[in-house]
């Protein structure tokens, strides 16, 4: 294992979104699922997994978490 870090992050819910990094670098704020699915499909990534740990890290909460 390298120890990488999985190409997305989504961090914690804050001011009502969560901001997403691919690769390393800040693609912008998602408020919900379909967000951060359109971050992942323009930067090339539409085919991961979001329930696998190597391909998205999630802080803060799994995919189920969103503002209200």
């Amino acid at each position: 294992m390298s120890g990488e870090r999985p190409p997305v992050v989504v961090h914690p819910l804050e001011h009502g979104a969560r901001r997403v990094t691919i690769e390393g670098r800040d693609v912008g704020r998602a408020h919900r699922l379909a967000d951060l699915i359109e971050f992942m499909r323009s930067a090339g990534l539409g085919n991961l997994d979001l329930e696998d740990p190597a391909s998205v890290e999630w802080w803060g909460g799994g995919p189920e978490l969103w503002p209200a």
